[in-house]
């Protein structure tokens, strides 16, 4: 839908073990957003690598269908990358073994989710708060499994203490094969700008690869992250929402030299059809539509300027009940825009 020539950045690649990633604009791991179906997507598009929900090791263990459920990657989604957050070595260790056995070539640790809930349970991002019982925790899940293990985190708990360097360095030497940094610190949550210069001592610090996140949602923000960086590679997040095809078209440009091109709303539309059919069979219709709705809204957000139409259009996908209601409204949106800018 939209283009802008950026130069390309004659991007390589990287490998995590094993593991070849030939394109290294990645798919961030989000709560409640890339379930299979949309990483589904964004993998058909082009991401080079696509990360499960965060998977919280002790509900693995005991068996929650809904916890189990985020494990799911069906249809070709690329490598299985499946995140474990946990607080305790045990776990960690037990959530490893459960997630390979679900088929994982790689298992991602979170210690950078700065969620209230996820934090109060000493997990995310508060475990940057100790690294010496950080490094339990990696050396657990290393020990565990024979697939590579990578790490997210943020720069640090707060300015005050910006050890994403020392985490990394520990971190490849417990064997941790990738490393992924949001640039800010838990304490900003989503606030300010990402620091992506920030990011650079972490570079410095370690020989394997190394992914920059936060606030990159186009060509030009890619490139720049990766030159305050230096890092091998991004990670696109929120901007993704209701867009699964943005990693791959930003990946078309800095490693093919192409066009910024986003898919025609025609395109973009039938997208999130296919995701809602895969969403029903996941999670049934009921909750199968529901949890499409926010991948709905943020379509409307993107292709719609003004804010009156726009929420009509949001009310009209988000209000739709059956599978069926939700299709037809989708396509309605599409060939209602192409009519307009006809």
């Amino acid at each position: 839908m939209s283009m802008t020539h950026v130069d390309h950045l004659n991007l390589t690649g990287f490998d995590i073990g094993p593991v070849r990633v030939d394109r290294p604009v990645l798919l961030a791991p989000m709560s409640g957003v890339t379930d299979w179906p949309i990483r589904k997507q964004a993998f058909k598009f082009g991401a080079g690598l696509v990360v499960s929900e965060m998977v919280a090791c002790e509900t693995l263990a005991q068996g929650r269908e809904d916890v189990i459920r985020r494990m799911r990657a069906d249809g070709d989604c690329g490598p299985h990358v499946i995140q474990l957050a946990g607080r305790e070595a045990t776990w960690m260790d037990v959530g490893a073994r459960l997630a390979e056995e679900a088929g994982a070539d790689v298992i991602d640790i979170n210690m950078g989710c700065p969620a209230r809930q996820v934090t109060r349970g000493l997990s995310g991002s508060a475990l940057m708060r100790d690294l010496d019982h950080a490094l339990t925790l990696i050396e657990a899940t290393v020990k565990a499994v024979s697939v590579p293990v990578t790490l997210k985190m943020r720069l640090g708990w707060d300015h005050d203490s910006l050890n994403a360097p020392e985490l990394a360095r520990r971190a490849e030497d417990a064997g941790v094969k990738m490393v992924t940094v949001h640039g800010r610190t838990r304490q900003q949550f989503y606030k300010d700008q990402a620091d992506w210069a920030a990011v650079a001592p972490v570079k410095a610090a370690v020989t394997i690869p190394l992914i920059v996140n936060g606030d990159i949602s186009t060509p030009d923000e890619a490139r720049e992250a990766l030159r305050r960086s230096g890092a091998d590679g991004v990670m696109v997040g929120r901007a993704s929402q209701g867009r699964p095809w943005l990693p791959g078209a930003i990946a078309d440009v800095l490693c093919n030299g192409a066009a910024f091109r986003e898919p025609d709303l025609a395109i973009g539309a039938q997208s999130l059809s296919d995701a809602l059919q895969d969403s029903v069979t996941l999670y049934g219709e009921a909750l199968g539509v529901r949890t499409m709705r926010k991948h709905f809204a943020s379509f409307v957000d993107w292709a719609v300027s003004d804010p009156d139409d726009a929420r009509a259009w949001r009310g009209r996908l988000c209000r739709a009940k059956s599978e069926t209601e939700a299709r037809s409204e989708l396509m309605a949106f599409a060939q209602s825009r192409q009519a307009s800018a006809a």
